[in-house]
């Protein structure tokens, strides 16, 4: 056999390695008995806002409606004239039992204006439980109750929620959903049956004060673009046991034209590349099916190992995206999956060059830390 048909032969079965190991993850993940919730603590749900994303009003009300007897509402926004702030004072008239509150930060002194709002809304909590949510998430009324019968661990001191991306109409925003409910999900699941919970990922965040506390305050990771996956090593790292929680969130992506979706895409593989060094080289065997046409194409009696790769990839994407997430668009819409596939083995690839990426109309620099810079 020539050399070069033979490392792919070796990857391709690492990837389907790979796409076992996300099989029984699945399955451990959802062995775990649900915690009973005995008495209840106050929580703080802090919400960090920036313009009128695509299904605001349902997304804050979603929060307000939560079955749980003791909360309080903080959104934080940079100027008065936000357009989510009209959003928050209706929302607030409507729900006058809802303790809630909209704190105006000014603008941020340093490159991550989500933490900077972050800053403000902690120092106005008054809870020791905190929920960090961005604006795009949909929750349940039950939400609060899953996530405080965790915390009722006195060693938990911060939880990832994982989530169910939701898109809008557009094709792209429908690929980008399928990739984040089998794709990015699956390396969730197996980085915590191989090495733990050391890190946070995601758009809702639930910690204890004292574990921000420990770590020196939330301005510790102001500087860093992922500052949700640095977040969670420090707070793993001083010692607080740090968890994937129970809850499903529902992450609504919106509909971004071609060009922005692209945008988006690339700054999110160049972000990983930077936070995880080593775990993003080892995303290679995370792309199971473009590796199987590869070998196919350079050797196509080889087309068995394609077959039976695309096989375990489809299982894989089913524990993931259906018994996991529950989610009805890759069961639906199952063609999308390959296309997906190969479309995020070429992000994959893209996010090995450059470090630049445009967030919000601004481009910003990435050092090898992780951390961020304004350059225009």
């Amino acid at each position: 056999m020539a050399l070069l048909p033979l490392i792919l032969l070796l990857i391709v079965a690492g990837s389907m390695v790979y796409c076992a190991l996300v099989l029984y993850a699945a399955q451990h993940y959802l062995s775990r008995k649900p915690e009973t919730l005995g008495s209840p603590v106050p929580v703080s749900i802090l919400k960090p806002l920036a313009g009128k994303d695509e299904g605001l009003e349902g997304n804050l009300r979603s929060f307000f409606e939560q079955d749980y007897p003791d909360f309080e509402l903080l959104f934080a926004v940079r100027r008065t004239d936000d357009p989510a702030v009209p959003v928050v004072e209706a929302l607030r008239r409507q729900y006058p039992r809802i303790s809630s509150r909209l704190i105006v930060t000014g603008e941020p002194p340093y490159p991550n204006a989500k933490v900077f709002s972050l800053r403000h809304m902690i120092e106005a909590a008054q809870n020791e439980l905190l929920v960090m949510s961005d604006s795009d998430v949909r929750v349940t009324p039950e939400m609060l109750r899953v996530i405080a019968a965790e915390f009722q661990d006195s060693r938990l001191g911060l939880a990832t929620c994982p989530y169910r991306a939701a898109p809008g109409r557009s094709l792209w925003s429908r690929l980008e959903a399928v990739g984040m409910n089998t794709e990015f999900l699956s390396g969730i699941l197996v980085a915590r049956i191989v090495e733990g919970m050391r890190f946070a990922v995601g758009p809702t965040i639930a910690a204890r004060r004292a574990a921000i506390d420990a770590i020196g305050g939330i301005e510790r990771v102001k500087d860093y673009l992922a500052e949700d996956f640095v977040l969670g090593r420090l707070v793993h790292d001083s010692g607080w046991g740090v968890g994937l929680s129970s809850y499903v969130i529902e992450h609504r992506i919106g509909s971004q034209p071609f060009g922005d979706n692209m945008r988006h895409r690339l700054r999110w593989a160049r972000s990983t590349r930077r936070s995880r060094p080593s775990g993003y080289a080892g995303q290679l065997f995370t792309n199971p099916l473009p590796l199987a046409l590869i070998l196919t194409a350079v050797s196509p009696s080889w087309w068995p190992v394609l077959a039976a790769t695309a096989g375990l990839r489809a299982l894989a994407a089913w524990a993931a995206a259906w018994l996991v997430l529950k989610d009805k668009l890759t069961a639906r819409q199952w063609w999308l999956l390959p296309v997906q596939d190969i479309l995020s083995f070429f992000f994959w690839i893209a996010g090995f060059f450059g470090n630049t990426i445009v967030w919000r109309g601004r481009t910003y620099y990435l050092r090898s830390d992780g951390r961020f810079i304004l350059v225009r």
